[in-house]
């Protein structure tokens, strides 16, 4: 089975597969892979190390895993930035600023405390393709680098990662927030420094929820996949907006005055229109996946916006993005990428762009997420099937009879797991109602 993930190397810390042991070693293939380029060999043939950037978020076993992954690069010639506790954006960013030769991020970004990932990026900030990934997979069994004597990497603790990132966000703002009370849910994660501090910095009147740390409670009950703290405490204070984080703060969903969610395609549909307006959607596109909703394809073709449509994954939005040079994409999730500031989702800069459009608009975050109108959706995972199930024929005709049934009010998706034998059966439709008889129908039907 392969070792990479969708977003690289994930499982429970400590378990079965993601150990010391296999940090470090993978660490050292690292080295040997991304030692192999014509700027980091130019670099070795000068006398020079290789330079990497490593942080992690605040789950307690990111502390091991972490001096693991320095250790192998160390041991492998490589000088280390110890960027400590930051957002995997942040990480990206530092990457690309100081020009280091890769970066890696010890993160399992909205999963539980005890699991854990270890994520790569490659020069410039970016994540490794498919490609890449699958060699350092296979390095893991050659020959290891061995320096001895001066040859060997330094580990250097990197002081002021924090402020050259949040420096970063800031100029990015077209404007400052003053006026603005924001709501920030950091999920007990890798923003709960930075993210109060750059708000509070772009002149908004800050109130933090889940800012508390203690290497266990990430994710729990708090972030982007728990918004219920973050929609009461907007509402009990009277902000008018919440932006929530999730654990390595590569996400940002939103709530309104009135505790509504505003979702990643809601964000994006308000930043794609904005950005239009004012010249900056490059070709007047959008790049969002499979699983965006009806309703924002339909409110950027009444705006004049193209959307390109990618599998699912941040990854391959920023992959269809560079490929076109677009400037916005992302996911419903609320990885939402912009590509002139970023290499990846930030949802610090997510947020603070979001927040910028209240005040340049002078809008409500209601009267903002108004642009879209959301279909209600519908999704049921059926599992116990092979991933071929998709394609069988009498799944196929129930699909194309449903498709029919919807006709424009709505519409049909099945995408098979890539990790395990399950089929996901996504309905949308004008009515929740339409959209769960249908899906649940298609649900039979995949089951056979």
């Amino acid at each position: 089975m392969a070792l990479f993930g969708t977003d690289g190397v994930r499982g429970l810390a400590n378990g079965p597969v993601l150990t010391a042991e296999l940090a470090l070693t993978l660490a050292q293939a690292t080295a040997v892979v991304l030692g192999q380029g014509r700027i980091a060999e130019a670099r070795k043939a000068a006398g020079k190390r290789l330079t990497a950037v490593v942080a992690r978020d605040p789950r307690v076993s990111g502390q091991f895993l972490s001096a693991a992954v320095e250790a192998g690069l160390a041991s492998s010639g490589v000088d280390v930035l110890d960027a400590g506790t930051l957002p995997t954006p942040a990480a990206a960013f530092l990457v690309n600023d100081i020009d280091a030769d890769f970066g890696v991020m010890i993160s399992a970004s909205h999963n539980p405390a005890p699991d854990n990932g270890i994520k790569i990026f490659a020069r410039g900030g970016v994540k490794l393709p498919d490609i890449v990934e699958q060699r350092i997979e296979r390095a893991l069994e050659w020959d290891k680098l061995r320096p001895t004597g001066g040859g060997v990497g330094r580990v250097i603790r990197f002081s002021d990662a924090e402020d050259r990132y949040s420096l970063h966000l800031l100029a990015s703002l077209p404007h400052r927030l003053d006026g603005l009370h924001v709501v920030l849910d950091c999920a007990h994660g890798a923003a709960a420094g930075v993210s109060p501090e750059t708000f509070r910095n772009a002149g908004a009147k800050v109130t933090v929820i889940g800012a508390d740390p203690d290497g266990l409670n990430i994710n729990d009950g708090v972030g982007s996949t728990h918004l219920g703290l973050l929609a009461a405490e907007v509402v009990r204070v009277g902000a008018h907006v919440g932006i929530a984080h999730d654990g390595d703060a590569d996400r940002c969903l939103a709530v309104d005055a009135d505790g509504n969610v505003v979702d990643g395609d809601q964000i994006m549909a308000i930043l794609a229109v904005a950005m239009k307006q004012r010249g900056k959607l490059y070709d007047d596109t959008l790049v969002a996946t499979v699983m965006s909703n009806l309703g924002l394809h339909r409110a950027m073709a009444a705006h004049g916006i193209r959307v390109e449509t990618t599998a699912v994954g941040d990854r391959y939005v920023l992959e269809r993005m560079t490929e076109g040079g677009y400037s916005l994409g992302g996911e419903q999730s609320g990885h939402v990428i912009m590509s002139a500031y970023a290499t990846t989702g930030d949802g610090l800069l997510t947020g603070l762009h979001l927040c910028a459009e209240m005040v340049r608009q002078r809008k409500s975050l209601a009267e903002l997420a108004s642009v879209m109108t959301v279909f209600p959706q519908v999704l049921i995972n059926v599992r116990g099937v092979e991933r071929s199930r998709a394609e069988d024929a009498d799944v196929l005709a129930a699909v194309e009879e449903a498709s029919a049934l919807l006709g424009d009010t709505g519409r049909v998706l099945l995408r098979p797991s890539g990790t395990e034998p399950m089929v996901r059966v996504m309905v949308e439709a004008s009515t929740e109602a339409d959209a769960r008889r249908i899906a649940e129908r298609l649900a039979e039907v995949v089951r056979g």
